[in-house]
């Protein structure tokens, strides 16, 4: 059920004679939102249509780490629950202020996996009045390759994109070579940010912090094993476009940026050698270390090394010599249905 704030088809009573014909309660250009509730991220995008694609009018982003302690007791805690709520409270006065036409929410991976992902799902659109629809991680790799795949460079073998997400990552074959990318393959691990560093737990010292980033890349690599088996041998140019948070930070410490800025990030072609040796370096430092890095900070530092392993391991299974990053996705991917009319 996608969120809909009045009837915009029903046509406005005829004015009468020497009347002047009443301000259109819609205007031309229409305004959609796309939300995505994921394990550690609420995310919204407000946009009109504009020539082949659209023009953002409004965004909101908030960490809330709703899968926050899920590994543990298959429950959504009280307190994940309350900042999550806060957070689709923004968003819910977003979508008033900006009278906003057609819009679809989403919940992923913490609200698939949780026992109580339903009532949390009753309580925010009580609370909000935003209706999450909680879809397949089959719906959403194909979300996150309708909304990036123009990012991926030119070429005729397949490609690969993947999303690191906070509760799984989703991986996709894709063949290129169609307007919109057709889908040849597709597997969802069950280790994203949050779930691999719950489950991995924590270590100290140098050695301890090696043996547990080996610990998380054996763990990602068992869980592809089936995937990979099934990719293609000989790809002569190997492409890999990545859509996470763990991607665009790990371009924004190659960039050596001061604070995150997605018109640098987004689109940006990085050597698959230069993510290796972030990765590396940063599965070396402590805590305390990783969050004095611009770009990652307070926030990031404890789940950054668990992307990282993740990361690598997507490298190792389809070892392309350059990586695509997108800061776009789901969202998109929404905006784009939304607006073709699409059967959602």
């Amino acid at each position: 059920m996608p969120y809909r704030q009045g009837n915009p088809a029903r046509p406005a009573p005829a004015p009468g004679k020497g009347q002047a014909a009443p301000r259109a309660r819609w205007p031309e250009a229409r305004h959609y939102a796309a939300l995505d509730l994921g394990t550690n991220n609420c995310r919204l995008l407000i946009a009109r249509p504009q020539g082949d694609g659209f023009a953002v009018v409004d965004a909101f982003s908030r960490i809330v780490r709703l899968g926050e302690g899920l590994a543990a007791t298959g429950r959504l805690s009280d307190a994940a629950i309350d900042r999550t709520l806060s957070a689709l409270k923004v968003c819910a006065d977003k979508l008033k202020r900006r009278n906003v036409t057609l819009a679809r929410s989403v919940a992923t991976e913490a609200c698939r996996r949780a026992e109580n992902g339903p009532a949390f799902i009753a309580r925010a659109y009580a609370e909000t009045g935003i209706h999450l629809d909680i879809i397949s991680a089959e719906e959403e790799a194909r979300l996150a390759v309708l909304g990036c795949h123009v990012l991926i460079e030119p070429g005729d073998d397949p490609a690969l994109i993947f999303d690191i997400g906070g509760g799984s990552t989703e991986l996709v074959l894709v063949d290129t070579r169609p307007t919109v990318p057709t889908v040849l393959d597709w597997h969802s691990a069950p280790w994203g940010v949050v779930s691999l560093t719950e489950h991995a737990g924590n270590a100290e010292g140098a050695e301890g912090r090696l043996a547990l980033y080996n610990r998380m890349r054996s763990l990602v690599a068992e869980s592809f094993a089936g995937f990979a088996s099934r990719l293609p041998r000989g790809i002569d140019r190997p492409r890999l476009l990545g859509t996470s948070g763990t991607v665009t930070t790990l371009a924004s410490v190659h960039l050596g940026l001061s604070h995150y800025d997605r018109s640098q990030v987004d689109g940006l072609i990085v050597p698959a050698a230069s993510m290796r040796k972030i990765s590396a370096d940063l599965s070396r430092m402590d805590l305390s270390e990783r969050a004095t890095l611009p770009c990652i900070g307070t926030e990031r530092a404890d789940l950054v090394v668990a992307g990282c392993a993740i990361l690598e391991t997507i490298m190792d299974l389809w070892p392309a010599e350059r990586l695509g990053v997108a800061d776009r996705g789901i969202r998109e991917g929404i905006l784009r249905r939304l607006m073709r009319g699409d059967k959602l």
